[in-house]
């Protein structure tokens, strides 16, 4: 299982981000422009001394991310017609999370092979992209048995 980043805007978000990959054991996608400068201090920040942990692909645009190879690509976004928990996640599924000021584009929507969204309150426009990140791909880890058993 791998998790997409589309173009983070937010430091902070793609840092907490890494640092739940890095802990989880699951690579990371970041496709570029990002809205930051790579070295930002908030991004070292969020991360912590996790970023060395991670195994992460740098892709330099949408077209570069696409000529990698890979399974399928979920996309995470609240024009999802399932609900995440009711979708059934694969091993080798890539899950795809959006800008945090604007989601992703229309071609990126066509692409996924499959549109999920966490289920919210009528009337609420979003969750923060790494808290979103934690759910669903906790319950894809859980779905396919890769969620690893604590170590005693």
């Amino acid at each position: 299982m791998r998790l997409a980043l589309f173009e983070p805007d937010i430091p902070q978000n793609t840092g907490a981000i890494l640092r739940l990959c890095a802990c989880l054991g699951v690579a990371v996608d970041l496709i570029e422009p990002f809205g930051f400068i790579w070295d930002d201090r908030h991004l070292k920040r969020a991360g912590m001394d996790y970023l060395d942990q991670v195994e992460f692909t740098r892709h330099r645009s949408w077209s570069a991310f696409r000529a990698a190879p890979k399974a399928r690509l979920i996309l995470l976004t609240t024009h999802g017609p399932l609900a995440y928990h009711r979708f059934a996640f694969a091993a080798a599924d890539t899950l795809l999370f959006g800008r945090e000021s604007a989601g992703v584009p229309a071609e990126v929507h066509e692409a996924a092979d499959a549109r999920v969204r966490v289920p919210m309150r009528p009337g609420l426009r979003s969750i923060n992209v790494a808290l979103a990140a934690a759910m669903v791909l906790g319950e894809a880890l859980r779905q396919t048995g890769l969620l690893a058993e604590e170590q005693a």
